[in-house]
């Protein structure tokens, strides 16, 4: 009875469970404003060692490939980056650190959500997803460093190298470089999510390790979809996505077999 009761106190009208959620949305903004105005009054180390570093040919990944072999050895073609209109060195500045604040902010947001959601959820439940913050936040920050260290390099390379006359000289614009090395980066980072996104969505039964066997073939072309759509037309740069998706999914038909076990044998 007295468990009852204390379940009782504890539950939360409808519009209290909004007002939770507005606090833990207010305090995840304050985190990204505040870790986007860290990065924005460091300029010139953001933009001159992390998002002009794929042009560099001093990037580590160049170094490392050319000590591999002379052979595998690339680097990106020299090149300028030229604004084209008023403010936009200022707008892209903003947005960068703006972006930076969401990634740096991603374990606290996380975690943020995660002390919303909790409280809802069965002790066992609470229990299966111990480790989850830690999990997501790793997953997350690991997927956008594959991005910015392997796909990035790759993709600006051919990109910046891609001459179709020897009358057009490559000066991309600030903006198209920021996003293009923003669309690298970003969505790998979600990608990597894919584990978590099973694991979910198998103990609570729409996902089976049946269904994810029999549809590899479909997962493949999809993969290799997507790979095109968020890369350049370079086959290397698509593989190099592609590949460790496939790894991913394979892995989560062994996490989706373990959780689907659960949720056919719950206690």
């Amino acid at each position: 009875m007295a468990e009852e009761k204390a379940v009782e106190e504890k539950e939360m009208s409808f519009l209290d469970h909004l007002e939770e959620l507005r606090w833990h949305i207010i305090r995840s903004l304050v985190s990204v404003v505040l870790f986007a105005c860290i990065v924005f009054f460091f300029k010139d180390f953001v933009f001159n060692k992390i998002i002009l570093g794929p042009k560099n040919p001093n990037f580590p990944t160049y170094r490392f490939i050319c000590s591999l072999s002379d052979v595998l050895c690339f680097s990106p073609p020299e090149f300028k980056l030229l604004p084209r209109e008023l403010g936009e060195q200022f707008f892209t500045h903003l947005k960068v650190s703006i972006w930076l604040g969401i990634i740096i902010s991603f374990p606290y947001i996380f975690w943020e959500m995660w002390r919303f959601i909790k409280p809802g959820l069965y002790k066992n439940e609470q229990k299966a997803a111990r480790g989850i913050v830690f999990v997501c936040s790793s997953l997350f920050l690991l997927g956008v460093l594959f991005g910015y260290y392997v796909i990035s390099p790759f993709a600006v390379s051919f990109l910046a190298g891609y001459n179709i006359s020897d009358e057009i000289i490559s000066s991309p614009t600030l903006a198209s470089y920021v996003n293009n090395v923003t669309m690298f980066t970003v969505p790998t980072g979600i990608i990597f999510e894919l584990p978590i996104v099973i694991y979910f969505l198998s103990r609570i039964g729409l996902v089976t390790p049946d269904l994810m066997r029999n549809y590899r073939r479909h997962a493949v072309i999809m993969i290799l979809l997507f790979a095109a759509v968020i890369t350049p037309p370079d086959v290397v740069t698509q593989f190099l996505i592609g590949i460790p998706v496939f790894v991913l999914y394979e892995l989560s038909i062994l996490i989706s077999k373990r959780a689907y076990k659960k949720y056919q044998s719950p206690d």
